[in-house]
């Protein structure tokens, strides 16, 4: 359904695990001149919600993460965690970037172990934890291989159990499973869902695939081609939990809700194509 008044702040309630208020932000250019990237994109994502993002390439999906984040400050508007005013960085979200992010020389039970090792906990504790997670993520026999000795789902699964060892209360996801082949992306995905039914955090998760968005998510935000994008439309999944995504995929709401939303998005993706292939 189109974005309407509902998706703004309310008093009265209980604060919403994410509140974006009317935000905007702007880059300085080489040349001196200013580069809208997002304006006045009001956001909230409950405690426990799953909201995927969606949009054109450049649109500023991965902006309001990093303004979620606390990795940039809007220009216009405000970010609230859980109700209060976000000064700087958030520690209280988990970041999944696209790319690996773990090191190479260290093992998977060493990657995974290192975010509690660096808030202070004793190492033996810390790679205790880490092991235990590695098993979670289906990969308790891999703790002493490097990232190198991974396939690209494996190394996924480590950076996740990297990121949720630390027990966030929010996740924040940028294209967390581009790079991985089709089959590999829908392990994952069903994988990421049973962690999230065991522990419901709120999850920005941004995505170019429609089709996974509307199989993972609670919600499907869609946003304008840039410059100057803004959120354009909110849908609410209504498909039964728990899932499996290739099950959802075959069910008649999964592909009529598939159809109203691309009926917004597709004129943004042309846009977009356009802007960038001239």
């Amino acid at each position: 359904m189109p974005v309407s008044a509902m998706n703004a702040p309310t008093q009265g309630i209980t604060a919403a695990a994410v509140t974006l208020w009317n935000v905007s932000v702007a880059f300085r250019l080489a040349g001196g001149g200013i580069y809208t990237a997002v304006e006045q994109a009001t956001l909230n994502v409950a405690d426990g919600e799953f909201v995927a993002i969606v949009g054109p390439t450049g649109c500023g999906k991965s902006t309001l993460l990093n303004v979620t984040a606390g990795l940039i400050a809007p220009v216009v508007g405000r970010a609230e965690i859980f109700g209060g005013p976000l000064p700087g960085l958030n520690r209280q979200a988990g970041y999944l970037f696209q790319a690996d992010a773990l090191f190479p020389w260290k093992t998977a039970l060493e990657n995974v172990a290192i975010g509690l090792e660096t808030a202070g906990v004793p190492q033996a504790e810390a790679r205790a934890k880490a092991r235990t997670w590695l098993t979670r993520v289906g990969l308790g026999a891999f703790a002493d291989r490097y990232p190198h000795m991974l396939s690209g789902g494996q190394r996924k699964r480590v950076g996740l159990a990297q990121v949720l060892i630390r027990d966030p209360k929010i996740l924040l996801m940028d294209e967390p499973f581009g790079p991985l082949d089709a089959q590999t992306r829908q392990i994952m995905g069903n994988l990421l869902l049973d962690l999230w039914n065991a522990d419901r955090k709120a999850v920005m998760f941004v995505t170019h695939d429609l089709e996974e968005a509307i199989a993972l998510s609670d919600r499907v935000v869609i946003m304008s081609a840039g410059p100057a994008s803004r959120i354009i439309g909110d849908w609410t999944v209504k498909l039964s939990r728990p899932r499996d995504i290739s099950e959802i995929k075959l069910e008649p709401a999964f592909h009529a809700l598939h159809r109203e939303i691309w009926q917004s998005l597709k004129a943004e993706v042309i846009k977009g194509y356009e802007q960038t292939h001239g």
